[in-house]
This record gives C-alpha cells, sequence and structure tokens, in this order.
C-alpha cells in the first residue's frame, strides 16, 4: 500500500467523529493492533481489505476510496437516490 494511501486512512482512523479506540472495538481488534495496522511509518504494518472496508464503514469517511479511485484515473459518485457522508 502507498505511503500517501496509508497516512490517509491513519487520518480516517485517528480524525473520525468516532474516538479511535471505539473504531477499533467496531472492528473488533485491539486498539493497539489497529493503531499498528494504519501506521504509515511501519513498513512492517499491514491492514487487511475486510478491515479497510470496516473502517470506512464505521467513519463514514470515503477519503481513502477517493484517493484510490484518483490514483486509477476514476472519480467517485453516489447511486442515485444516496445521501453520501
Amino acid at each position: 500500500m502507498s505511503e500517501e494511501l496509508t497516512k490517509i486512512i491513519h487520518s480516517t482512523v485517528l480524525e473520525s467523529r468516532i474516538p479511535a479506540k471505539n473504531v477499533a472495538k467496531e472492528v473488533g481488534k485491539p486498539y493497539s493492533t489497529l493503531l499498528r495496522e494504519i501506521n504509515p511509518y511501519d513498513p512492517g504494518a499491514k491492514l487487511g481489505i475486510e478491515t479497510f472496508f470496516q473502517i470506512i464503514k464505521i467513519t463514514g469517511d470515503i477519503s481513502p476510496l477517493e484517493y484510490m479511485a484518483d490514483a486509477l484515473g476514476m472519480q467517485l459518485t453516489p447511486k442515485r437516490g444516496m445521501k453520501t457522508g
């Protein structure tokens, strides 16, 4: 995973309206484990796709997905009738 994407995910968790400890609980991980998995300065850290998906669902922050889409030359748009964030 690129360092920039990892930084975005890190911010998603730590700057969420939901405290990071609650995000960790919701994804079923100890707080310290989740923080290690999203640490952009730990080259051995790995974040699973299931946890990544849960983080986005819990926080409502789609900025990691927007970064990924942009890197692929795409953009995200909500489904018709769906509210965002």
